[in-house]
């Protein structure tokens, strides 16, 4: 993979995202090394502080293992990677190279919204309970346009997630929701059943209120498995 000479306007950036994509496309295999920082300044046409700090990012995303002295090794992204390393991708408007990654963030979403709704059942509060029958409230009135049925949506879950009194579960939401962990965008229709199943929702909000898990976790994974099984999802009864 050939690099491009930086602009004056963000040389560590620049340095920082081509290395980067080069690792995520497969230009440098896992415990091979890369360059070192004087080829890659020479490469780039950059100062070595630009690389270095380009390399420390790179480290803190767990793409490649930095050696004082030595040679900068390329980590396996799929082992060492996180999440932010998808959100980081995410603000430069690039995806992960993996033509599975809208199913596989959409089956994620699906199994922490299940299990977040479930608990919520048993452990949200009084007040947590009405936030979310108020949540849906919202929802519902906000159809039948997609982009405000979508905004809506995503605060009823927050009300359901917040309701769960997990922090994990909520620094989770909150990554899938601030950049969608680079997945690129879903395709159209691939929420739409979702979305406009304000029947489901309802009586998923009625679940939560009446505490019982077994039922709004089953029905949460209805609606939150359609975008994935298939476009017009089967819906739950009561």
């Amino acid at each position: 993979m050939e690099f491009v000479p930086a602009s004056r306007s963000s040389v560590s950036d620049h340095v920082f995202a081509q290395v980067r994509d080069a690792i995520l496309a497969g230009a440098y295999a896992p415990e091979s090394a890369l360059p070192s920082e004087r080829e890659l300044a020479a490469v780039f046409e950059v100062n070595r502080h630009a690389v270095r700090e380009a390399l420390r990012r790179l480290q803190q995303l767990g793409l490649v293992r930095v050696a004082q002295g030595g040679a900068t090794r390329v980590l396996d992204w799929r082992r060492h990677a996180g999440l932010d390393l998808a959100m980081a991708l995410t603000a430069d408007a690039d995806v992960l190279p993996l033509a599975t990654l809208v199913r596989d963030m959409l089956e994620m979403r699906a199994c922490l919204g299940a299990d977040a709704a479930r608990r919520c059942a048993e452990r949200a509060t009084p007040e947590a309970r009405a936030a979310v029958l108020a949540a849906v409230e919202h929802y519902a009135a906000a159809g039948p346009d997609l982009d405000r049925l979508g905004e809506a949506n995503l605060a009823l879950w927050r009300e359901i997630i917040l309701g769960a009194g997990n922090v994990a579960y909520l620094l989770a939401f909150n990554s899938l929701v601030g950049g969608a962990l680079a997945v690129g965008r879903v395709p159209a229709g691939r929420r739409t059943a979702e979305l406009v199943d304000v029947a489901g929702h309802r009586r998923l909000g009625e679940h939560i209120a009446a505490g019982d898990p077994a039922a709004a976790e089953a029905q949460a994974r209805a609606l939150l498995n359609a975008p994935i099984t298939h476009p017009r999802e089967r819906q739950i009864d009561a």
